[in-house]
């Protein structure tokens, strides 16, 4: 199955110079944890209701901080085409639980979450959440960013 199948094609995108307040007023709206950031038609980032807790509210970062201050700038992502069972053990080995979608052209086509993995194949979204549920990876509340 082609994660073109699979993913979820509804996807928010927050700019970077939105606050987080912007973002979170987002992820209620849509009821999504994860927003892709986006600058034009170039996704350049991942801000996720951890990342507002753990990178803002944990280090007194007031609502109008811009979202690019705490986004992840390290964009993982897959290709629409790509087989969604590959795509799940990548998700393991990374640890992430969602994936933004790009086509070929790099252009935002959706977002893959393990939920969209489970609900159409199950054994590779188990063997995902094996690999995300080790300690550690890159939302960690140990990763140095709270000292």
């Amino acid at each position: 199955m082609k994660v073109r199948d699979t993913m979820t094609r509804d996807v928010a995108v927050a700019r970077p110079d939105h606050t987080i307040a912007d973002a979170a007023r987002l992820m209620a709206e849509y009821d999504f944890g994860a927003l892709p950031v986006g600058e034009g038609d170039r996704l350049i980032g991942m801000i996720t209701d951890r990342d507002i807790a753990l990178r803002a509210v944990a280090e007194s970062k007031g609502p109008d901080t811009p979202v690019h201050l705490v986004m992840t700038p390290d964009v993982k992502y897959c290709f629409d085409d790509e087989d969604t069972a590959h795509v799940a053990r990548n998700m393991g080995d990374q640890r992430v639980r969602r994936l933004p979608v790009v086509n070929r052209q790099k252009q935002l086509v959706g977002i893959l979450s393990l939920g969209d993995v489970a609900v159409n194949q199950a054994q590779p979204a188990g063997k995902a959440l094996a690999g995300i549920s080790q300690p550690g990876g890159p939302h960690s509340q140990t990763d140095g960013l709270l000292t």
